[in-house]
């Protein structure tokens, strides 16, 4: 990760030409930045561009979504993925939020346009649009069944939605400023969400109740994530015996990545404290990678790697720019993680090189979700971008 490899955003159209350019530049931190091009000598008859590059860079491998580079200099390679197709149609201006369901057929989104809108995950087709949050909508997810979506909005409300006819089923109020994140326990009978007012708040969906602050920390909580707990880490017994209604908190943890610089871990069930680590800045968002591994990522472009059984001293720490880590995800045996310069990127444990998602143009790539072999992103720029791995 030592020296962030950059193309032109919009480089597998560049070079479907004869004679097309495109740009390319190495970042090694803390020397000068290392710049080249890439240059279409023709397009062979599978349809494929012949590339050259030019000098201090090498082109390994390309096809038609992907061109896999290195710089041999600074011993860095990279894959760059070009979106496999865009919707530009579903909203009209950035979109702050996006998931896809459990079963890959639907995508739900959030924008600053004022709409939240369910489509259709493999052409962008407009579905349903849920109306019912004052201001803009914050956060939105599926529940686990793909059928119904939790969201979170400026309003200071928590609503539940049936996907199938747009019906807000339920309403949780009890944060008094903007929701800004949640996370669902298990099967979505909990859930739990994130607040501008330093809260956060488990709340059973059945009753629609909350079933407690489980954290007040006096700082606004940007993200949050919920955790099975390794065997080995002792997540403390609660104070008062937990109401018969929260289903499946116990052995989980909870994480928040709070605006005060500070990431917070505790017992979800016991409430108990297990550790509070102090980063370089505000911390955006943050995931569990295992039982025990986690990742937070900061508004000045660390993406920390934290162990819960030892968690005074990182694991690592990736820093590729200062750009915001907008968000994070587990995925396979790594993560992928989107900053606010709109790199998003890929880290796998088995591959030594980094698979780049492009076509955001230096504007912040909010959300990431995945099913199976497509990965899907939403962007200040309007777009929700589809990318297939297979296309690698």
């Amino acid at each position: 990760m030592a020296a962030p490899l950059r193309i032109q955003s919009d480089w597998a159209q560049a070079l479907r030409k004869d004679e097309g350019e495109a740009w390319l530049s190495c970042h090694p931190p803390g020397k000068s930045t290392l710049y080249g091009s890439l240059t279409c000598q023709g397009i062979g008859l599978d349809g494929i561009p012949e590339v050259t590059a030019s000098e201090g860079f090498i082109v390994n491998e390309i096809n038609k979504k992907s061109i896999h580079v290195s710089c041999p200099k600074e011993n860095v390679s990279s894959k760059f993925l070009a979106p496999y197709t865009t919707f530009s149609r579903i909203h009209t201006k950035s979109i702050t939020c996006l998931d896809i369901s459990s079963g890959g057929g639907l995508g739900v989104s959030s924008s600053t346009d004022g709409s939240m809108k369910i489509w259709q995950a493999s052409n962008g087709e407009l579905r349903r649009v849920l109306e019912g949050h004052v201001f803009d909508v914050n956060c939105c997810r599926f529940f686990p069944s793909g059928l119904v979506v939790l969201s979170g909005g400026m309003d200071a409300q928590l609503k539940i939605w049936s996907a199938e006819d747009a019906s807000c089923v339920v309403t949780f109020k009890g944060h008094k400023g903007g929701i800004l994140d949640t996370a669902i326990v298990d099967r979505g009978k909990n859930v739990v969400s994130v607040s501008r007012d330093g809260t956060a708040r488990l709340w059973d969906c059945g009753r629609s109740a909350c079933l407690g602050v489980v954290a007040d920390c006096g700082s606004s909580i940007n993200g949050v994530a919920v955790g099975a707990a390794d065997n080995s880490i002792n997540l403390g017994s609660p104070e008062q015996m937990p109401s018969e209604r929260e289903v499946g908190t116990e052995s989980k943890m909870l994480l928040l990545a709070r605006e005060d610089k500070k990431l917070q871990c505790l017992g979800l069930q016991s409430r108990q404290p297990l550790f509070l680590f102090i980063g370089s800045d505000a911390f955006n968002c943050c995931t569990f990678l295992s039982g025990f591994l986690l990742l937070a990522g900061t508004q000045d472009g660390n993406i920390y790697q934290l162990d819960v059984r030892s968690p005074r001293t990182p694991v690592q720490v990736i820093h590729r720019s200062g750009a915001p880590v907008m968000s994070l995800l587990s995925f396979r045996d790594g993560f992928i993680a989107s900053q606010g310069d709109g790199s998003c990127f890929i880290v796998q444990q088995d591959l030594d090189y980094v698979i780049e998602l492009t076509g955001a143009d230096c504007e912040p790539v909010y959300k990431v979700a995945t099913w199976e072999k497509q990965i899907y992103t939403c962007c200040r720029d309007g777009l929700v971008r589809r990318y297939q791995l297979s296309d690698l």
